[in-house]
């Protein structure tokens, strides 16, 4: 009874009844107003007090329905939170059981802990840059096979030399995660995704194929690449080092294809010996460009490629064809003993020319240099 008695809505009728009684009484007691104006007006009076208590009581519910809404979207935010830990704690262990697997003894057991590694990458975006580091991490473990052994000397349509079953087993391990870095870099034409960098300092790779792709900084210091490595259509948006790879003893680089890829920053393959052909066609390098002391043993073409930087080529030897028909030459460009093969009809630009020198050899010169 005491709650019924200090509810709003009886007191909201109990003023309005008033009201009513009140106001229609008041206008009754002046002559000039009949008594169906009185009873409408003091009607109105009373409505005023039952709409007014409708509009608080509106009101309250908008408010009562607001603290819900908070309510319900702070469970959100917290279970949400809570899911966010669980997967984080999920990838977590299973990024560190993967890790763990690398150095398992069976290669099928290598192999699925690079394929774990490389799911987590392309479920957490966060993760990818990590998983690369691993991945090139575990391609710059010394690695020796039969088949690298006198590869300058193995006619091309020749089986390579089998390994043990164990180097043949690491052999595809290796080959799975170089096909997985690939996989896992975005493609050169992807608008809004970031360049991955890969340090693969004295790596032994073969075959090794990152056509297509968008790669941030490259380390490849020292490294053997054998059969072939193909870098065409890349855009590196860092820094590029090669220096020195296929000079270590036993390490050579086969056929090197980077045709129409673009250098955003320093493309350095200072010291690098080319094996067999090297292709550099309608390449772009857009930053300093060296390849000092380099051997190319065979043809090198770099037709229809861009200079919009230096170009180093001091003691290059070109020891079979160089086409270098350039679309766009450098601006400022190194000679100094660039030695060329002096039977082959070369391709190069204009105002470039063949010196012969006196025992025999040739070498590369501008007019103004001579």
């Amino acid at each position: 009874m005491k709650r019924f008695l200090r509810s709003p809505l009886l007191w909201t009728f109990v003023v309005s009844l008033v009201l009513l009684l009140a106001v229609g009484g008041w206008l009754l007691t002046d002559p000039a107003t009949s008594r169906s104006e009185a009873l409408k007006t003091g009607g109105i009076a009373g409505g005023a007090i039952v709409a007014l208590y409708a509009l608080w009581l509106n009101d309250r519910r908008r408010r009562v329905e607001e603290r819900r809404q908070e309510v319900e979207r702070q469970r959100q935010e917290l279970e949400q939170r809570r899911a966010d830990q669980d997967r984080d704690r999920i990838s977590d262990e299973r990024f560190a059981k993967a890790v763990e697997l690398l150095g398992h003894d069976a290669d099928q057991v290598r192999v699925g802990a690079l394929h774990a590694l490389a799911g987590l990458a392309r479920g957490r975006a966060i993760y990818t840059q990590t998983v690369l580091d691993i991945l090139c991490s575990y391609l710059r473990r010394p690695f020796e096979h039969p088949r690298y052994k006198d590869t300058a000397k193995r006619d091309g349509n020749t089986a390579p030399e089998e390994g043990s079953a164990e180097e043949d087993q690491e052999l595809q391990v290796r080959q799975t995660a170089q096909r997985l870095i690939g996989e896992l870099l975005p493609a050169a034409d992807s608008e809004g995704t970031p360049g991955y960098d890969l340090d693969l300092t004295g790596a032994v790779l073969e075959y090794f194929d990152l056509s297509e792709r968008k790669i941030g900084k490259l380390l490849l210091r020292y490294g053997g690449l054998y059969s072939s490595t193909n870098l065409s259509g890349c855009v590196f948006l860092g820094p590029v080092y090669l220096t020195g790879a296929g000079t270590v003893p036993k390490k050579l680089i086969g056929f090197f294809r980077c045709n129409d890829a673009k250098f955003e920053q320093r493309a350095w393959f200072s010291g690098v010996r080319f094996s067999e052909d090297t292709e550099f066609r309608g390449t772009v390098f857009a930053g300093e460009t060296s390849f000092k002391d380099s051997v190319f043993a065979k043809d090198a073409v770099f037709a229809g490629s861009r200079f919009k930087g230096t170009l180093d080529l001091h003691r290059a030897r070109f020891q079979g064809l160089a086409d270098l028909s350039f679309r766009e030459p450098p601006g400022t460009v190194e000679l100094r003993n660039t030695t060329v093969e002096p039977a082959r009809d070369h391709e190069l630009p204009d105002g470039w020319t063949v010196e012969t020198l006196p025992d025999g050899r040739a070498r590369l010169t501008t007019v103004k240099d001579r």
